[in-house]
């Protein structure tokens, strides 16, 4: 039961964030050379090692508020069903392994990864409690594992660069989500939200609805810019990459409908497994986006 219990703590279901370590695999144009794809999965793998150690890290810290949230209350930790000490114990192993994964990685990847930790540090400890400031970490954190998705292969392509672009459409994109779920929580624990997170009672419907507009607004036109640059076309010797931007656009809109509609939006992941047309519009983008980067390369 234990080993259930520790797994639940570890959420591998949000593991799917770390899918965006693929992007530099991706667009470097080499996704079946096995050089490449053995490192990238092993990148990925160790991400979601210490994605675990953060999210251990953060029920630690946030035992008490935890208890007081509806459905967080249920988590291993806050129920009881894993003590204060079997998680700290848990916390240092996954640390061990993926400092140990990402030495083997090289350098690069491993500051990466020394960068992330000491984000969620940040946020863990202090920043969480900063308004604005704790999503912009969380975001910061995506864009951070865009990069390492990049040094992990630098060690195979010294030359390999992820555009700014593609990461300032990434910052973008994760704020988006960010505020999405803060909203979310706002709505979900309405008067008690600041006993659960004391940013939430700072926060208000109505400001974070402008927020979300404004950076889903910035990650459409971060993206599109990015598919016409001219190191863009140069790179892929095409400008069709254009074609992708209906599937983020509907992408961005079903989850603006599902988060004021439905009242959804307080777990990302959950979200696009169970939205089927979220789920196929990502689908679509991967789709296309491999036929114009790839078709002309076999």
């Amino acid at each position: 039961m234990i080993l259930k219990d520790l797994a639940a703590l570890a959420r591998p279901w949000q593991w799917s964030k770390n899918g965006i370590l693929f992007a530099g695999l991706v667009f470097s144009g080499h996704l079946f050379d096995a050089a490449y794809l053995s490192r990238s999965f092993l990148g990925v793998l160790v991400f979601c090692i210490a994605s675990s150690l953060i999210y251990t890290v953060n029920d630690i810290f946030d035992l008490e508020r935890d208890r007081l949230h509806p459905e967080k209350q249920n988590r291993p930790l806050a129920s009881g069903r894993v003590s204060k000490t079997i998680a700290i114990l848990f916390s240092v192993l996954l640390f061990a392994l993926s400092v140990a994964g990402a030495w083997t990685l090289g350098r690069p990847f491993l500051l990466t990864l020394g960068v992330f930790l000491v984000l969620n540090g940040a946020y863990s400890l202090a920043l969480k409690q900063v308004v604005i400031l704790d999503v912009m970490m969380i975001a910061l954190s995506f864009v951070t594992r865009a990069v390492a998705g990049v040094m992990a292969l630098r060690q195979v392509d010294p030359n390999l660069e992820l555009s700014p672009w593609l990461l300032i459409c990434t910052l973008f994109l994760a704020l988006f989500l960010g505020f999405g779920k803060r909203r979310h929580e706002l709505r979900l624990l309405a008067g008690e939200a600041s006993g659960h997170r004391e940013t939430l009672g700072r926060y208000s419907s109505a400001f974070l609805d402008q927020l979300m507009v404004i950076v889903s607004s910035a990650t459409l036109i971060a993206y599109a810019i990015y598919t016409v640059a001219p190191d863009t076309v140069a790179k892929f010797n095409s400008t069709h990459l254009v074609w992708t931007v209906p599937f983020v656009t509907f992408g961005i809109f079903r989850y603006l409908y599902l988060i004021h509609q439905r009242e959804s939006g307080g777990n990302p992941s959950r979200t696009l497994y169970r939205d089927l047309p979220l789920f196929f519009s990502i689908l679509g983008w991967l789709a296309a986006v491999g036929i114009i980067v790839y078709a002309g390369r076999f």
